[in-house]
């Protein structure tokens, strides 16, 4: 089976501790992003690309793994577990690639909502961090 190049790309990017310039060419332009805390859609590559940065250092590290992914042309599903402050979080990665390979649009659903909660946190932590 082969798999998506941008799929590779993810996981290549991922595993390797999130380098912000390759995730900078991973996105498309007019990327959006769909936070599980945000209610409205993040467009535009920079945005996209503050959220999914801070996202892979507060979710990725040690504990994470993607645990199966399920694949159809230009989208993926990977579903993902990890842990933050001993507590379990289960999610969801929704990813299309536009006809360039590039990620235009990235969904992240989370739970519990202990999880939900501790994300939005980490991740406010991180956003404001990134802003200074």
């Amino acid at each position: 089976m082969s798999t998506h190049p941008g799929l590779a790309a993810w996981h290549a990017y991922m595993a390797d501790g999130g380098d912000p310039q390759a995730l900078h060419g991973l996105l498309a332009e007019d990327a959006i992003f769909h936070s599980p805390v945000v209610h409205t859609p993040q467009a535009g590559r920079d945005k996209v690309f503050a959220y999914l940065h801070a996202a892979s250092h507060v979710l990725g590290g040690e504990h994470f793994r993607y645990l199966r992914e399920i694949v159809d042309g230009d989208q993926a599903m990977l579903e993902f577990q990890t842990e933050l402050d001993g507590i379990q979080i289960n999610g969801v990665d929704i990813i299309r690639w536009n006809d360039e390979g590039k990620i235009s649009d990235f969904k992240v659903m989370v739970r519990p909502l202990k999880a939900i909660n501790k994300v939005w946190e980490k991740m406010g932590e991180m956003l404001a961090a990134q802003a200074r």
